[in-house]
Parts: structure tokens; sequence; C-alpha cells
């Protein structure tokens, strides 16, 4: 059984590529850039990308990991159906409900599109936000020993990438996952402030709390280089779960029979970055 990973340099499908060679499946990686890649031994190594359908090897390929790409998943779901591979799962997000143009949710459903009207054997996967958003903290963590960020209320219900990628594999190596969507969250919710204190334990000193306004908050993802319209839908998400707590959905630990990582252990696992 070979297993076709599209995006393998990504940070979900780089994982997803380590978790189906630890089961010791056959993995075909597709990946711009190999090199950077830095993929195990016995991997074979596919040059090309989603972006440019014609590049996507499926000859031989049983099942594919989907990366989520919009603008080219129609043409690269006709030509999955063409091949006649027997699984797709699909990384998608829990956002899809979000149709603004220009937001995740927007992209993630454009996917889920493509999928379905080309009637594929599907699972989709729905994570919410990931632990590693909050490495946009750690340069203020290392100069100033401060976390800075709105809504510090606000619960979320962040999840390890590693999670993701477990899952990713499972789903694609067992059966009874057709037709399913998971949403996929962490083991529990978490304030900002929580995720601070969390980060503070894991370096064994006390951070500083410096609530900003959503305009500041904005500001700042923007000066670190995020596109305003990006910035604009994830302070509506903040403001989202400010006013409706996030609850952990169990499935990470119903499908994978072990809890999922939790921010305090994913903290200590990455304290170096914040220190």
């Amino acid at each position: 059984m070979t297993i076709l990973v599209t995006g393998a340099t990504g940070n979900v499908g780089r994982l997803v590529v380590d978790e189906l060679v630890s089961r010791g499946v056959a993995v075909r990686a597709l990946t711009v850039d190999p090199e950077r890649a830095a993929l195990p031994s016995g991997v074979e190594v596919a040059v090309g990308s989603i972006a440019r359908p014609g590049t996507v090897p499926l000859d031989g390929v049983e099942a594919v990991y989907l990366a989520p790409y919009a603008r080219t998943a129609s043409r690269v779901c006709e030509l999955i159906r063409e091949s006649g591979v027997r699984r797709v799962v699909a990384l998608s997000g829990s956002s899809v409900g979000d149709e603004h143009e220009g937001s995740s949710g927007h992209d993630f459903a454009a996917v889920e599109r493509a999928v379905d009207a080309a009637g594929l054997a599907r699972t989709f996967l729905r994570p919410g936000a990931f632990m590693a958003n909050t490495f946009g903290w750690a340069e203020a963590v290392r100069e100033r020993g401060e976390v800075r960020s709105a809504y510090p209320e606000a619960v979320q219900t962040s999840i390890d990438l590693g999670d993701i990628a477990a899952v990713a594999a499972h789903t694609l190596t067992t059966e009874g996952h057709e037709g399913r969507t998971y949403v996929l969250s962490g083991p529990e919710g978490l304030t900002m402030r929580q995720k601070s204190e969390a980060i503070g334990a894991a370096l064994d000193k006390q951070l500083s709390f410096v609530e900003l306004t959503p305009d500041e908050q904005v500001a700042e993802w923007m000066a670190q280089g995020i596109p305003a319209t990006i910035a604009g839908w994830l302070i509506e998400g903040y403001a989202q779960v400010a006013a409706q707590p996030e609850v952990p959905t169990g499935v990470v630990e119903r499908l994978l029979g072990r809890p999922g990582v939790s921010y305090r252990e994913w903290a200590k696992a990455n304290a170096a970055v914040f220190g």
C-alpha cells in the first residue's frame, strides 16, 4: 500500500510522513524542496506541488493525504478520482463555516466542496487552533519576559500538530472513516492568560501578561507580516471564543486510544523556543 502525502514539507504534512513511516507504510512524499524536507530514508520523494496538478504522482497510490490548497483543489481531486485512489484524508479546519473572502474557512470549504464534487471516498479533518500559533509570542517572551494578547480570557482548545498528524495517519491506514468529518481539538480549554502561565512554568520564570485592545493586536500581527485580511478574521475568531468558550471534542482520544498532548506538555517540549 502506497500513500501519497501532499504538502510533505508543511507543518502537518511533514509529521504525517513520520507517522506513516512509523507504521511501516510505503510513503510517497510530494514536495517542492526535498532537501529542506529532510525526509526519512525509505520514503519515495516526488518533486512537485498540488499547486501544479500535473506534477501530482498518483500511479500506484491507494490513499492520499490532501493538504488544503483551494486554488487547484478541483483539478487535483479530478485527477485523484481518475487514478482510482481508494481513500482521501483531507486536512480542513474548524473554521470551515467562516466563508469570509480571505479567511482560512473560505479556503477549507472550497477544498471540501472539491473533494465531495469528485465523489471521493474521503475523511475530513477539522482541527481548531494550533498550539504552535503561540510561537508568535516567543520574541516578546525572550526579550521582555511578557506575553502580549487581546482577549486574555478567551478559551481555546488548541491542538498539537503531532496529534493532527497521528489522526491523519490513523484514518489513512484503518477502516471505518469513509464519509466522516472529525473535528479535532486539544484535551482541554485554556485562556490566553493560562497559556502564558504554562509557558512561564516551562521556563521556570514569571511572565507578565500585557492585555492588548483588538486594534492593537491586529496592528502587532500586521507588523509581524500577517496580511490585514487575515489579521481581521483572526481577531474575529478571538472575539468568538471570548464570547463562546471552546469545549474539547474528545475525538483525538477516541480515535488514537490515548490522551492528546496538553498545552502544558507542549510548552515544556518547546521551552527552548521561548527561552
